[in-house]
């Protein structure tokens, strides 16, 4: 399994690779990005299984990222974690593809099923290939 996590907070995406690492072993990669920017252009260049996204970053937002990324691939599967937990933004971030938006800090458990939702979309997609 391949994973982007991208935050401009190191201290955020330590936490989301310890809490991956803790709850998988079956995890090949992982790769950083520290903006939108950074995230589209990582995803265009590692076709991650899954991307972890923050919404509030430097350069380019995670909602901008979270479009360019889905218009580059519709079966994206992209998490936002975000301390953002308005209403407003979590509508938008789903209305324009995320498939889960999670408040930080994310726990091993909350992890597994994130982990699971992707995995099942994957399997799902595959078969209406």
């Amino acid at each position: 399994m391949k994973i982007l996590v991208v935050d401009d907070s190191r201290l955020a995406r330590a936490s989301i690779i310890k809490t991956l690492n803790e709850a998988f072993d079956n995890i090949n990669e992982i790769i950083q990005g520290t903006n939108g920017q950074e995230a589209v252009e990582l995803y265009q260049t590692h076709t991650p299984d899954i991307l972890f996204l923050d919404l509030t970053m430097p350069v380019m937002d995670g909602f901008e990222a979270l479009r360019q990324i889905r218009a580059y691939d519709d079966k994206a599967h992209v998490v936002i974690v975000s301390a953002d937990i308005q209403e407003k933004a979590v509508s938008q971030v789903m209305h324009d593809g995320a498939i889960m938006h999670v408040q930080k800090p994310i726990n091993a458990k909350k992890m597994q099923e994130i982990i699971k939702t992707a995995s099942f979309l994957s399997k799902v997609e595959s078969s209406h290939e």
